[in-house]
């Protein structure tokens, strides 16, 4: 009866710190994924969350790390000190995640683009593009061609420049 006592309260110490570590690790990417319109007030809750969350994060497994220490002292079975380890260590791997910027893994640059004269190309008549012009030379790079990388690497008429939006 005690050892269930024991499990309770540390459930209940441990529950809220897995949940917080979870909620700071997916809101911001569900609110800013692309290609989502985003209203003013989630994103800035999503921002908020993304500056905060190394602060709450390590809360987070300091207070699921103490939780499980407690209940370490108090249970004898050893599946349920297993458990509990496994759940210590679930939030220590939501925090770790936390720590990767997965839209930097997604949108790398286009560091070596291709080009087609004009005549060549199929854009739609509502393509958006960015236009560059430099001295004689001139590029256009279509935005839908640049919506997964945002960034393009290129060089125009001698000059490096970066087309990005």
């Amino acid at each position: 009866m005690e050892s269930a006592r024991f499990g309770r309260r540390f459930l209940l110490g441990f529950s809220p710190a897995l949940l917080v570590a979870v909620a700071f690790l997916v809101y911001p990417v569900y609110v800013i994924r692309p290609f989502r319109r985003q209203g003013p007030g989630e994103l800035l809750v999503a921002l908020t969350a993304i500056r905060y969350r190394p602060l709450v994060e390590a809360v987070c497994v300091l207070a699921a790390a103490g939780a499980f220490v407690w209940y370490w002292r108090r249970e004898r079975r050893k599946f349920r000190r297993a458990v509990s380890a496994v759940g210590v260590l679930a939030v220590l791997a939501v925090a770790l995640l936390s720590r990767i910027n997965i839209y930097e893994l997604m949108f790398h640059p286009i560091d070596r683009p291709a080009f087609a004269a004009i005549r060549d190309t199929r854009l739609d008549s509502d393509e958006r593009v960015i236009a560059v012009k430099l001295g004689g030379a001139a590029r256009a790079y279509p935005i839908r061609g640049m919506s997964y990388h945002h960034v393009v690497n290129d060089t125009l008429g001698g000059v490096p420049i970066v087309a990005t939006y």
